[in-house]
């Protein structure tokens, strides 16, 4: 009895030897993925660039505050992240962090001081940047960025999630992938462009890829089996960007391209996260780098990416409404009928949304999306086209596209009865094959928007 209780203590030692060893033994931190000579500089504009490609501003600035100060609220499955402040200011922001600090967070999420950050920062894809891209970054915040003194909200997460120097073993699995970016094979220039862009500062594997168990992304560079096979972020679905049904094997490389670039096209406009990253960083892409990302999801599953001279022109164009398709004949013919006994969910669309969406499901191209088909309708996740019925939704003002574009919400014209009825009829009609919403659901939604 007693030699069990010896080796049970001394267990027990070695199990608190090696957590305190886990704790605060200093972690390693990833060196430059090339050696660049101790004098090189970015090209002028280079680091401006390399942030809009990066999309910092978006998760940097908080509404109404200033440029890349932080205090902006990130939702999670944790609880609540505030972004931090990366202007130069000493005291509040990273004026005072070196060039190999500015690449641990950026490549290994660990922050100037040895503490971890929260992969809402996504280190992950930030790993795939080029040492030219990190150089270019650090140079662009600390001489470029105006310092702001803004001492953020300190993020809080409850037991166990406040314990940051666990997520040194969530490192451990998810950042398999060594630093710097990789060519897949059999791409062209301009594809392998799109790859590292999509891959790296982009990041659209952050969304557009699914979790796993440990949330960490499942699927972060091209030769992953779920790269970008779809995922959930804050309750709305992020589509998957390969597959037959996916939109960048619908569209043509010009109608992608045009997506990205203006947040709208012949078949859909951006809205929610999606129309926040054509805002702050999409649009100020050069043409040629929106259709390398283009290029690079079209030929994702092999399909052969035809390059247009052009795309989205500014001259003003008159384009005609699309009739719907062969799946959409029958719901097209019962809205153009309007026979008396009609269902109520079809009458409020006919009443509320057939003037913009008109009957064919197909909207108006540029300004209305499509419904036949359009993933915010059928998507797993409900509360976005609720939310959107409700709320009404937005399309920002972009360089080639300056025109914002306004739905008007329905919350104060529509009860949770109606609400549900119209976005069941949405994921049924045209072709539609969705399961239907519940007034349970519309009120879920309702309460939560009213907090």
């Amino acid at each position: 009895m007693k030699k069990s209780l010896r080796i049970v203590a001394a267990l027990a030692a070695v199990g608190v030897v090696g957590g305190l060893a886990f704790a605060f033994v200093p972690t390693q931190i990833t060196g430059p993925s090339t050696q660049l000579p101790d004098d090189w500089k970015p090209a002028e504009g280079q680091g401006k660039y390399a942030m809009y490609a990066s999309d910092c501003m978006a998760c940097h600035t908080a509404e109404g505050g200033k440029s890349f100060a932080g205090g902006r609220a990130i939702a999670s499955p944790m609880g609540t992240i505030w972004s931090t402040n990366i202007t130069p200011d000493p005291e509040t922001g990273i004026g005072n962090w070196t060039l190999d600090q500015f690449r641990a967070a950026l490549q290994d999420g660990i922050r100037a001081d040895g503490a971890h950050l929260y992969p809402a920062m996504p280190y992950e894809n930030y790993r795939k940047l080029t040492e030219e891209d990190v150089r270019a970054l650090y140079d662009y915040f600390m001489h470029e960025v105006e310092p702001v003194q803004n001492k953020v909200e300190e993020t809080k997460l409850s037991f166990p999630f406040n314990m940051r120097f666990g997520i040194r073993a969530w490192n451990w699995l998810a950042l398999t992938h060594e630093a710097g970016f990789t060519s897949a094979t059999g791409k062209t220039e301009i594809e392998e462009r799109g790859q590292y862009l999509v891959e790296g500062p982009a990041h659209c594997a952050a969304c557009h890829s699914p979790r796993n168990a440990l949330m960490a992304q499942d699927g972060v560079s091209a030769s992953d089996a779920n790269f970008l096979a779809g995922g959930v972020v804050g309750g709305w679905n992020a589509p998957s960007l390969r597959g037959p049904n996916s939109a960048p094997q619908k569209w043509d490389v010009a109608d992608m391209a045009a997506y990205l670039a203006t947040g709208r096209n012949i078949h859909s406009t951006a809205n929610g996260e999606m129309g926040l990253v054509v805002q702050h960083s999409l649009q100020h892409l050069t043409d040629q780098d929106n259709l390398a990302i283009a290029a690079f999801l079209k030929g994702l599953d092999g399909a052969p990416a035809d390059l247009p001279e052009s795309f989205a022109a500014k001259e003003s164009l008159a384009m005609p409404a699309l009739d719907a398709d062969e799946a959409g004949k029958e719901t097209e013919k019962m809205l153009t009928e309007a026979a008396p006994d009609m269902a109520l969910g079809p009458r409020l669309y006919l009443d509320n949304c057939a003037a913009c969406h008109f009957v064919s499901g197909k909207g108006a191209p540029e300004i209305f999306p499509e419904l036949a088909g359009n993933h915010l309708v059928t998507g797993s996740e409900v509360e976005p086209l609720i939310s959107v019925i409700l709320n009404g939704a937005q399309v920002p003002s972009t360089a080639k596209r300056p025109m914002h574009l306004v739905m008007q919400g329905y919350a104060d014209r529509m009860n949770d009865d109606d609400v549900a009825e119209l976005a069941s009829f949405l994921r049924k009609g045209w072709g539609n094959d969705a399961a239907v919403v519940t007034a349970a659901d519309v009120a879920k939604v309702r309460e939560k928007q009213v907090h």
